[in-house]
């Protein structure tokens, strides 16, 4: 009898225990740590940035893009197959300019060192950014659509409580975009508020459909911790519903270059009335292998989107978009003072708004060439502006942004 009352108690003893294993592990403290791990790859290498980043010099084949089941036995393009001609000279968009022979410092994680070849630099997720974050689930995640110039429905165009002003083509087949952006450092009100420039490559409709590639500038305290002005992508195949991530915080962007980090701190920013920074980017489809690839500057092909990840962007986009967007979350029911772009309106002009300059367009013999029928769009042009143009120098380009609430902001 005692014997099988031992039995009973040591059965009772390791069902407890596994009870208490199997609730640890469904802890918020476990479910953190498992995701930290699936985000945060072995490292090389690992470089600590003057703004507390963490950089891991991350092995190419173990990078985040080769947890996408399409992607596990995928033979990495190392270069794209074509590359469009240009009508502007890069030089002049440097966001730095390089003398003695030094390489360029453009982001700040630079000061710290460099990455070696065979590796991707990839911003370290810590705890904090997952513990500002609603959900895990939604951890790096975009929660609204891009803007609709095309809508006619007041109540649609402020949907999600975004704000945007930008110049937009439509109407025809484009199979990439190219852009200077200004850079800047704009104020945010609110935690959960951010202030992006960017462009967009859009195709399908504005339903729960749409296919988006984005990549620019942002600032974005939920998402970094902090209000510095960084280097940003993002993708969906289907309106930011279920797919897609900003820079490489799901599987899906390949990133072949070891010198530019996503997420990372753009170095130095412009300053009003003062010094003006530029980053220039470009985003075009190979239309070998189908992909979607971006450069940033003159010498940084960073590497590409899988043709697979989308089925509209699989042929071409049909809205290519440029320009500034913040989130507005109205808090006790008066329009937010987070910045766009420089924080200042379009008819400043010149090293006090900020700008878009030499937006272009790939067309279907992948040539870069100057838009046609360039429209503009806002929802409240009293809060943020754009006012757009065309010369020699800058070609096709736009000034934009505003300080948000004011006097005539309400």
């Amino acid at each position: 009898m005692a014997t099988v009352r031992g039995v009973a108690c040591l059965l009772v003893a390791v069902i407890c225990l596994s009870c208490a294993a199997a609730a640890a592990a469904r802890s918020p403290v476990a479910r953190v740590h498992r995701h930290l791990k699936r985000l945060n790859k072995p490292a090389v290498k690992s470089i600590e940035s003057p703004d507390g980043d963490i950089i891991d010099c991350v092995h190419i084949s173990h990078q985040p893009a080769f947890d996408h089941p399409f992607l596990k036995n995928h033979t990495i393009q190392m270069r794209p197959n074509y590359h469009p001609d240009g009508l502007y000279d890069d030089s002049k968009s440097e966001a730095i300019s390089s003398t003695g022979g030094e390489r360029p410092m453009v982001q700040l994680w630079h000061q710290g060192g460099w990455c070696p070849e065979g590796t991707v630099p990839i911003r370290r997720t810590k705890r904090d950014d997952l513990l500002r974050a609603s959900s895990m689930r939604r951890y790096g995640r975009k929660r609204h659509t891009a803007a609709n110039p095309l809508s006619v429905d007041p109540n649609l165009l402020n949907e999600g409580g975004h704000q945007h002003a930008i110049a937009y083509v439509q109407g025809d087949k484009y199979y990439g975009a190219k852009a200077t952006i200004n850079v800047w450092a704009p104020k945010i009100e609110q935690p959960n508020e951010f202030s992006l420039s960017q462009l967009w490559i859009l195709g399908g409709s504005f339903g729960e459909d749409l296919n988006s590639i984005e990549a620019g500038w942002q600032v974005s305290p939920d998402l970094y911790g902090d209000n510095n002005t960084r280097l940003f992508t993002y993708w969906t195949s289907d309106a930011y519903q279920a797919t897609g991530c900003y820079n490489i915080l799901c599987a899906g962007f390949v990133q072949i270059n070891s010198e530019i980090a996503m997420g990372a701190s753009i170095f130095p920013i412009s300053s009003y009335s003062g010094s003006q920074y530029d980053i220039s980017i470009m985003i075009w489809k190979d239309p070998k292998e189908g992909n979607w690839w971006m450069q940033f500057g003159k010498d940084y092909v960073l590497g590409y989107w899988p043709s697979f990840l989308f089925s509209y962007l699989g042929d071409s986009a049909s809205m290519i978009e440029w320009g500034g967007e913040v989130v507005n979350s109205q808090l006790d029911g008066v329009h937010t003072s987070t910045q766009m772009g420089s924080g200042h309106f379009p008819e400043e002009g010149f090293s006090k708004a900020s700008y878009f300059k030499n937006i272009q367009v790939v067309d279907s013999t992948n040539n870069l060439k100057a838009p046609k029928g360039v429209g503009t769009f806002t929802e409240q042009s009293n809060c943020y502006d754009v006012q757009n143009g065309n010369n020699v120098d800058w070609g096709t380009y736009f000034y934009y942004g505003g300080p948000g609430r004011s006097s005539n902001c309400q």
